[in-house]
């Protein structure tokens, strides 16, 4: 039998550290466990095999040195058979046992061992698009978000108007529970949130009638927000506190609005500085002129176009462009010229062409 290369089993490298070892296998068996869907029991014993062996300092220095046959040298190895894989889900005295529940036990798993709070309401994104025009400006947008917000009736409390708390008495006040799982590892403590209070320690006597003691209702609510002058394209406003509320009172998530801005059919922009392009005939090129244009906040002014100027060429008009921050002055202007061939000329236009050619013009 070929012999087993238990690092590409796992996923790491063969310099893997034992800490990265032991995070792919968390990682694969909780994919691969059979009584997950779409789990496999085979490529879960295999996960178990390759992790017995590299995780124990001793077996994987033979295992490097011999391969996965250096069992049969009587290195005491791991031979796939030892091992009751029943025990990962159904303990000791008929007690069923989680697989999630051992990993909790080592301080870590799936979960983590720093419980986020459960009560704090989820962060929210949304995305506005704006036009170039506006962000000259401050200016403030109303948008509606689906979202949850308090309950009106209990305030957020999540117990019916009128009626008090209670102890728990499954953790009694503690918001905590403690249980002994037995494993095929042996007995372990574990301290877990108590399943009847949710962790507060106190239940309402009453729940609230509308939010059914969430202590939120799910609803349409539109908010304001200001968009800073000068802000550009993919950036992200914080709202702390605009979020989904929180459960029963708890803490308000933060609402996250990303800015886009709508492209314009003239201004192109590049940070502060603003970019258009601007025809002119053959005879401006030529001879010169003043041309009126509009700017991006709509006003009306002279560009002077030098004579003999070629086409591509790039003039700069100063502090027209995007304001950097307010009170930090402006980028600027970058008109680039681009000279027009005429079409459709008449008789008399092809004649003077004709002579201007003669004349090596």
């Amino acid at each position: 039998m070929a012999s087993k290369d238990y690092y590409n089993i796992l996923g790491v490298a063969r310099e893997a550290t034992p800490e990265q070892i032991k995070k792919a296998y968390y990682k694969l068996a909780h994919e691969y466990h059979p009584d997950k869907k779409g789990g496999d029991e085979a490529k879960f014993k295999e996960v178990n095999e390759a992790y017995q062996v590299l995780s124990n300092k001793e077996k994987r220095a033979q295992y490097d040195r011999f391969g996965s046959d250096f069992k049969n040298a009587g290195a005491g190895g791991f031979n796939g058979t030892n091992v009751n894989w029943e025990d990962f889900t159904s303990g000791f005295g008929g007690q069923d046992i989680n697989l999630e529940d051992i990993f909790d036990m080592f301080g870590g798993g799936f979960r983590g061992s720093a419980r986020k709070d459960n009560k704090r309401g989820r962060d929210l994104e949304v995305s506005v698009s704006i036009s170039l025009e506006s962000v000259l400006k401050d200016q403030v947008e109303k948008i509606k978000i689906n979202k949850f917000c308090a309950c009106e009736k209990c305030s957020g409390s999540g117990r019916e108007p009128g009626t008090s708390v209670k102890q728990c008495s499954t953790c009694g006040g503690s918001g905590k529970v403690r249980e002994i799982k037995r494993t095929m590892l042996g007995d372990f403590a574990q301290t877990k949130t108590c399943p009847d209070c949710g962790g507060e320690g106190s239940i309402p006597e009453k729940k609230c009638s509308v939010c059914n003691g969430e202590g939120r209702i799910e609803k349409q609510e539109t908010i304001e927000i200001r968009i800073p002058e000068g802000i550009d394209t993919d950036q992200v406003i914080k709202l702390k506190g605009k979020g989904d509320f929180g459960r029963k009172g708890g803490e308000a998530g933060d609402l996250y609005v990303r800015v886009f801005i709508k492209e314009h059919p003239v201004f192109k922009r590049e940070g502060d500085n603003l970019f258009m392009e601007l025809p002119i005939t053959i005879s401006q090129a030529v001879l010169g002129d003043k041309i009126k244009i509009e700017t991006l906040e709509k006003k009306q002014i002279f560009v002077k176009i030098p004579s003999s100027v070629q086409s591509g060429k790039v003039l700069k008009v100063s502090k027209r462009g995007i304001s950097h921050s307010p009170g930090f002055g402006r980028g600027d202007l970058y008109i680039e010229l681009i000279v027009k061939t005429p079409q459709n000329l008449t008789r008399e236009q092809k004649e003077l062409f004709t002579k201007l050619k003669k004349e090596g013009l």
